[in-house]
């Protein structure tokens, strides 16, 4: 192809370069043979000013200045000739590519493309003409050409990859969560986005000025009936004689064959060595593109007026309301409320009242002999592997009902220091403007009455900002309450967690406050210790729930299978009655069985922490095919499961998986008032991230949290849910339009690529290419990979 490219520019400037070449034959043998003295000393003599360089010989040099043997001018145009030969080549293959089905080639008359720094090469449609497709390489892209470039060898290598994203596409529109648009395209060749650009603008924030005045709708009194750990709704007496449901799911036996497909092809030996290589493949890419696009990133971000990473909006995506201040805050608090409020009654000992100031006294402490080390929140090295020790450092002084006093909801005082220290974390948050938090609160499903006693707190102590949206954690402990004699059953559990929403579905009436705190409340999360021992694969001789009866606790993937399943009945009924739905976004991979991360990538919208993806290549590159939301939480890793210089945040962010920065616990992981920024600084200084990195980061957070879309429009765009740089505004992003495009082409190239084995899709891809090409046979075919 060097050959060719330097041909072409030899017969453009053919006449020059024999000019040139005439005029040094005239010289003289002798003169041309000239010693380095003669030639120096006959330069010398030639004047400063002469004007007309082509007098001079071609040997002549006048110091400090180099006459070559052709012109500078010549020079330069032949490497622009040879730049746009490239051009011509590159928009070729990226033309091969704009493949579309049957309805999408029909549209051949478009003649723009959709935004000014964005290429589609698969919406290249015909019609469109080779300057205005150059008018957008506005920045150096790495293609990589031929025909079997990282192919793998075994077709079924691709079909195990599409099957799997399948899977999770089905999974997710039972569920009605997430799954991303062009994987869509990509698995079904006749899918169309239903997605409308939008032209509001939200220039003011949106503010909810009365967040608990709200209608409650009439009842519909339909029949609830629980069975084998999953609720079921009845529309009439008849239907639930009849044993029609409402709505169905996909059975737990078919759950159980899909988790087995998923641990065969994650140890298949071939499929491994491909997504090994893609992964690889995708870091260097990576590299490349940093390398030659930095400073144009920089660049972009530099004109954009007002804007910059402090004033650009970020998400806590992952963060415990008992632990989401610091520990100066809460020393702090513990201190004015001791001082301020020590005659209130704040718990019970052997069935007597004790004020707060007989607390202390107990303990044999004053609010001046209380420090932050007297405190001992804060996880240090003893907390490594040590989840035991964790938990305990929620007790400040080590005492548990320090604790039930300020850091719970349902406790004897009702939970009124908890709503007042939480009020002033929000008021924290408002003020900075740019951070949000999706704050975790539990319900433990001890009894049906948690809900209403939760939502009851929110209301009363009135616990609201619009920083803030609610995910309900709940924590995996069926093993204590049954050992303690308080469930009988693991259904009796979930009942305890799911029917209390059901109901409140079906007769809002009978939980009006849960009615409307559950407007605020985004999806659910499965907690705790990951490392405990379990048996992880399960088959269909399982106990069901309403027969697990013994103390042991159930695997990780029964817990998030039986969330899911109630999730999805739930979110049909609410949809059905005009309701919000909610998501699952359990805590996942951070410790333990590999296979807790299938369950994820099955059920869950987003995950947290994700830490064990580095050792599974299969799961990561499925994880990045689908695009799903990983928060993690490199600070609260490094103190408890892995040291930080070896935590896989930037290879994840390189490679283009989803990712975010979350702070998890800022009570035990840091110490300013602004937590979720110093976890961007710590991980910007260990790591170098750039602007453009930090950037990135700040609007993942916001893409996958569970806030509104009219909050999401005013903060990142009101075009948020178009793919490539059609849905990102730099001017709220601070995000180059540069690097969206590069993480949309480079996903695209590699859904695409899934389809190297499918026959049909390759010859659909010919023949639409030599429908579109127009008199450029002389180049050579090239396939991009």
């Amino acid at each position: 192809m060097i050959e060719h490219m330097e041909r072409l520019v030899r017969g453009s400037d053919l006449k020059k370069e024999n000019e040139i070449l005439m005029k040094a034959s005239v010289l003289d043998d002798d003169e041309i043979e000239e010693d380095d003295e003669v030639a120096a000393a006959t330069a010398s003599k030639i004047p400063r000013d002469i004007s007309n360089h082509s007098e001079l010989s071609v040997k002549e040099i006048s110091a400090p200045y180099t006459v070559p043997h052709y012109p500078i001018e010549l020079e330069e145009q032949k490497k622009i000739a040879a730049q746009q030969l490239a051009q011509q080549i590159a928009l070729k293959e990226l033309e091969e590519r704009a493949i579309h089905d049957e309805e999408s080639i029909s549209n051949a008359g478009i003649q723009r493309i959709q935004h000014a720094e964005s290429i589609d090469p698969t919406a290249c449609l015909a019609g469109q003409t080779t300057s205005s497709i150059l008018n957008q390489l506005d920045f150096q892209r790495v293609y990589i050409s031929g025909e079997y470039s990282f192919g793998a060898e075994d077709p079924k290598i691709y079909q195990s990859l599409r099957r799997a994203m399948r899977l999770r596409e089905i999974y997710m529109q039972e569920a009605f969560q997430t799954f991303p648009e062009m994987a869509k395209r990509i698995l079904h060749r006749t899918h169309k986005s239903s997605y409308q650009p939008e032209t509001v603008n939200y220039d003011e924030p949106p503010v909810i000025a009365d967040p608990w005045n709200i209608k409650i709708p009439e009842d519909l009194n339909c029949i609830l009936k629980i069975e084998d750990g999953v609720i079921h709704v009845y529309k009439t007496k008849e239907d639930f004689e009849g044993k029609k449901r409402a709505y169905n799911l996909r059975p737990f036996n078919n759950f159980i064959e899909d988790m087995k497909f998923m641990c065969n092809i994650i140890t298949d030996g071939p499929l491994k060595s491909h997504c090994y290589k893609r992964l690889a493949y995708l870091t260097y890419k990576y590299q490349l593109h940093v390398l030659l696009n930095e400073m144009n990133e920089l660049r972009s971000q530099k004109a954009v007026p007002h804007r910059d990473f402090y004033n650009t909006r970020k998400v806590d995506t992952h963060i415990h309301a008992a632990s989401c201040m610091n520990q100066k805050h809460l020393l702090r608090f513990i201190k004015k409320t001791i001082k301020t409020r020590r005659n209130d009654y704040v718990c019970l000992e052997n069935g007597k009242p004790l004020t707060l100031e007989q607390v202390f006294d107990s303990l044999n402490l004053t609010s001046y002999d209380l420090s932050v080390d007297m405190l001992d929140v804060h996880a240090d090295r003893n907390t490594f592997h040590r989840f035991d020790k964790f938990n305990a450092k929620y007790n400040p002084i080590g005492e548990s009902r320090l604790r039930e006093i300020f850091l719970k909801t349902d406790n004897y005082i009702k939970g009124v220091y908890f709503a007042e220290i939480l009020k002033e974390v929000m008021n924290d948050l408002e003020e900075s403007k740019y951070q949000q938090a999706e704050l975790r609160l539990s319900i433990y499903g001890r009894k049906p009455s948690e809900w209403d006693d939760l939502a009851k707190w929110a209301l009363t102590n009135n616990v609201y900002s619009d920083t803030v949206r609610w995910i309900i954690q709940i924590p995996r402990l069926y093993d204590v309450y049954r050992a303690n004699k308080i469930l009988e059953n693991f259904e009796q559990m979930l009942e305890n967690i799911f029917m209390p929403l059901f109901e409140v579905t079906n007769n809002p009436n009978s939980h009006p406050e849960l009615h409307v705190f559950l407007h605020y409340v985004t999806g659910f999360d499965s907690v705790d210790d990951e490392s405990k021992h379990e048996n992880p694969m399960f088959d269909k001789e399982i106990t069901l729930p309403n027969k697990w009866s013994d103390e042991e606790n159930p695997p990780y993937n029964y817990y998030l299978y039986y969330m899911y399943a109630n999730m999805v009945i739930l979110n049909h009924f609410r949809k059905e009655r005009g309701f919000n739905t909610l998501v699952l976004r359990p805590h996942c991979g951070e410790a333990g069985n590999i296979q807790h991360l299938i369950g994820g990538f099955l059920l869950a919208e987003n995950i947290s922490h994700g830490l064990l993806l580095r050792k599974v290549p299969v799961l990561q590159y499925l994880y990045y095919l689908t695009q799903i939301g990983i928060a993690m939480s490199p600070l609260s890793n490094n103190s408890l499961f892995l040291n930080y210089h070896r935590n896989p945040l930037p290879e994840f962010a390189s490679r283009g998986l989803c990712v975010s920065l979350s702070t998890d616990d800022p009570l035990q992981f840091h110490f300013t008032k602004e937590p979720l920024m110093e976890e961007y600084s710590i991980a910007t200084q260990v790591w170098k991230l750039s602007s453009c990195d930090m950037s990135e980061l700040a609007r993942n957070s916001v893409l996958m949290s569970g806030f509104p879309a009219e909050f999401k429009q005013h903060w990142i765009g009101a075009n948020y849910h178009r793919e490539g740089v059609e849905g990102n505004d730099i001017q709220r992003t601070n995000l180059p339009g540069i690097r969206v495009s590069y993480r949309y082409e480079t996903l695209l190239d590699e859904l695409d690529h899934l389809r190297s084995d499918d026959k049909n899709w390759e010859r659909q891809k010919r023949t639409s290419v030599t429908d579109k090409t127009h008199s450029k046979s002389s180049l050579p075919h090239k396939r991009l990979i």
